[in-house]
């Protein structure tokens, strides 16, 4: 079996140029249709045009320009523009995109149009956070399951979870057709994990270990590292600590 390591620039599939004329909305994407590759930055724009534009929806307004979304992120409209075109929508000159639209495309392109059920493996304390974070909901998510080896956290409910024994994930996994596992296991473990959510049926993993780990070509894995996101606010806060304080600063 051919393996790899953890990928975070997955290939997206994106609409025909066809099909686009038979609906204002690009169609739900397929295996077989090619489509641009979106760069991990341009992926990760779109959870904060999603949020910015359910604002202006509940506001009830009804366009929005790429100055407004570019705003989010301090970025010039054209980037704006070009991260937009992969979903499909284009905007009106002088009047800019409908929001209601661009809410669809954005959504259909993440996949966060129909909901995800998923399983959990790990309820220690990253695990029971996860758990207990509803905002999960709003992006398609949602856990269904969660899974852990000691005796003392089997059986117990966790934010309406019940903790089931590690042995019952592959029945689980194959009765509700789960196809994305959430690992917050030990580093040591992790791959062990993770070789089981596959031969379960699992083709998604998103990880919280210091780890690499190795999946089939069919799966594709997302790590999320918290020390890298510590890096970089550590080094800033000790940048601005350092600095100069500018006049009338404090």
């Amino acid at each position: 079996m051919k393996e790899k390591t953890d990928s975070k620039d997955e290939s997206l599939r994106s609409p025909s140029a066809a099909e686009h004329r038979k609906s204002d909305l690009p169609p739900a994407p397929t295996e077989t249709e090619s489509e641009p590759k979106p760069g991990l930055s341009c992926l990760k724009r779109f959870p904060s045009y999603l949020q910015l534009l359910r604002v202006l929806q509940a506001e009830g307004e009804e366009f929005v320009s790429g100055t407004v979304l570019a705003s989010v992120h301090y970025l010039e409209p054209v980037i704006v523009r070009k991260d937009l075109a992969i979903t499909g929508i284009t905007g009106t000159p002088r009047v800019g995109f409908r929001v209601n639209e661009l809410i669809t495309a954005i959504e259909r392109f993440l996949g966060w149009d129909a909901q995800t059920k998923a399983i959990l493996v790990g309820v220690g304390n990253l695990g029971t956070a996860l758990l207990g974070y509803r905002g999960f909901e709003n992006y398609g998510l949602r856990i269904v399951a969660a899974f852990d080896v000691d005796p003392k956290k089997i059986g117990k409910v966790v934010h309406g979870c019940k903790v089931q024994p590690l042995a019952q994930l592959g029945a689980f996994v194959r009765r509700g057709e789960i196809k994305l596992g959430v690992v917050t296991v030990p580093a040591a473990v992790a791959q062990e994990t993770v070789d089981l959510m596959v031969q379960a049926g699992i083709r998604g993993i998103w990880h919280f270990t210091s780890v690499k780990l190795k999946v089939p070509d069919n799966v594709v894995a997302q790590k999320e590292d918290l020390a890298e996101g510590l890096a970089v606010i550590s080094h800033r806060l000790r940048h601005v600590l350092t600095s100069p304080v500018p006049p009338g600063g404090k």
